[in-house]
């Protein structure tokens, strides 16, 4: 049996409105089933819809974790360099849904480097042993 999902819980996992996607179902855009007053739509029809996999709500909690990395000692090409790779190689992070945003900041007074991380534990753990790969490579 297919996964059935209400408009909202559609609107919620699209981005959208929940009278936009009621308009698709009308429009006969999105196959929906009309079960008493409400639309009902199919895990199926939904990825016919979008094109790709649908990923179901988490039943548990989300964990995000919050990091700040702080790089003593750094000049600014090394900076330049760390902030680049770190910043690249988060569009890359297909782990944790994606959710996964960085900030770095550099002192030059200071020859001190800031990086912030929130994303989901996994995906944060890489980011660190990058970031350690890249820091212990110093000589």
């Amino acid at each position: 049996m297919t996964q059935l999902y209400s408009v909202e819980e559609v609107a919620a996992l699209l981005g959208l409105h929940v009278k936009t996607v009621r308009g698709y179902v009308r429009d006969g855009r999105l196959d929906a089933v009309r079960i008493g007053r409400q639309y009902r739509i199919g895990a199926d029809a939904l990825e016919a819809f979008t094109g790709r996999t649908v990923t179901p709500p988490r039943d548990g909690p989300a964990v995000e974790v919050s990091s700040v990395i702080q790089i003593d000692d750094v000049d600014r090409a090394l900076a330049d360099r760390v902030s680049t790779l770190v910043t690249s190689s988060v569009g890359g992070a297909a782990q944790d849904d994606g959710r996964m945003r960085v900030e770095t900041a550099y002192d030059q007074e200071r020859s001190r480097m800031k990086i912030i991380v929130l994303g989901g534990p996994e995906s944060t753990a890489e980011l660190l042993r990058l970031v350690a790969a890249l820091v212990g490579d110093r000589s």
